[in-house]
């Protein structure tokens, strides 16, 4: 759970990617398409010559990604998230297909990771904003305050109804499952335009799909050292999810700290810069966004990517240094930047 926005360091980061994948290969026809969504940079690269085909499955990738983040968008009055926090308190309100599959799986990374994913999380954004923006760290009974109105036992869902209810004045916040959604979403928008036709990359944010099988590879860059990279991952085609601390980093009291919450405490996580994840596939839910791994601790997440076949991962703590994960049936490979040999 993120609680600072630099938009800046996203861009940079996001140039600093493509100028890296462009030095990794030689250049070939494509179309490419840029939008900010989410509030980090995304973009849509069909590998084609046929401009007019590359345009139409962009379009059709940035309408549903945008349907995403306006139906989902917990700050905008008229949203669907909106709709539902507004209603739901002491009465049961009906929810569609998508918002009950969201909801379900807001609800069993809650237990996945004893309460340190929770997308109740609402009273601790305003304070640690502020002191991202004070720089002064918030006392322990602003904290603790915050916590008192969170927890997502107080959210009950109908499953056989397709109704949701909360049983305390909570307010759900599902921003931390939508890029893995959104890719999920791109997937079956690709599967029907771009089938065996197209090879696509998408990027939203630290997030991308590699669709069709190429060579293809994922940057790392350092987080205390911009414009250097710390190595790749190389796959043939699948998903790469990265929960940055440092790209989003605040500096409070002296101190740096990752904009990644443990909702079980309230505070950030400790010693964390980064975690990539690199899965096979996406379809069908075979995925567990980082964020959610992040804040089950770095053995935790391995221990548990060791349970889905085909999985990688890449962990950088608060000083730096890396430590990698490799499923004996991953088809993702890490290559370390040869300056760090």
């Amino acid at each position: 759970m993120g609680f600072s926005r630099k938009y800046n360091l996203a861009a940079a980061g996001m140039a600093a990617f493509l100028a890296l994948s462009a030095c990794s290969r030689k250049e070939e026809p494509s179309y490419v398409r840029n939008m900010f969504i989410m509030n980090v940079p995304s973009h849509v690269k069909v590998f084609t010559s046929d401009d007019a085909g590359g345009k139409k499955i962009a379009d059709a990738v940035f309408k549903e990604w945008s349907r995403i983040a306006e139906e989902y968008n917990f700050g905008e009055p008229f949203t669907y998230t909106t709709y539902v926090n507004n209603k739901a308190y002491g009465e049961w309100v009906k929810i569609d297909d998508e918002f009950l599959k969201l909801l379900v799986l807001s609800m069993d990374y809650f237990k996945l990771t004893g309460g340190a994913f929770d997308v109740t999380f609402a009273p601790l954004w305003p304070i640690w904003k502020e002191a991202a923006s004070s720089q002064k760290m918030p006392s322990k009974e602003e904290i603790s305050k915050a916590l008192s109105g969170m927890g997502s036992d107080y959210v009950q869902i109908d499953y056989a109804r397709k109704m949701v209810r909360f049983t305390k004045p909570v307010q759900i916040n599902m921003g931390g499952l939508l890029r893995g959604y959104c890719l999920e979403r791109g997937y079956k928008v690709l599967k029907e335009l771009a089938a065996d036709k197209y090879q696509v990359e998408l990027r939203l944010g630290g997030y991308m799909l590699a669709y069709g099988r190429r060579d293809w590879s994922y940057e790392v860059p350092d987080p205390f050292h911009e414009g250097r990279s710390l190595g790749r991952f190389r796959f043939d085609e699948g998903v790469v999810m990265s929960s940055s601390g440092r790209d989003h980093f605040v500096q409070i009291e002296g101190r740096l700290y990752s904009h990644i919450l443990d909702l079980k405490t309230g505070y950030p996580i400790p010693d964390f810069s980064n975690l990539l994840v690199y899965f096979p596939a996406i379809e069908n839910g075979e995925y567990i966004p980082s964020a959610v791994l992040a804040v089950m601790g770095k053995k935790k997440a391995f221990e548990l990517l060791g349970g889905i076949k085909g999985t990688s991962a890449v962990w950088i703590d608060g000083t730096g240094a890396v430590e990698t994960f490799s499923n004996s049936a991953s088809r993702a490979t890490w290559e370390k930047h040869k300056s760090l040999f």
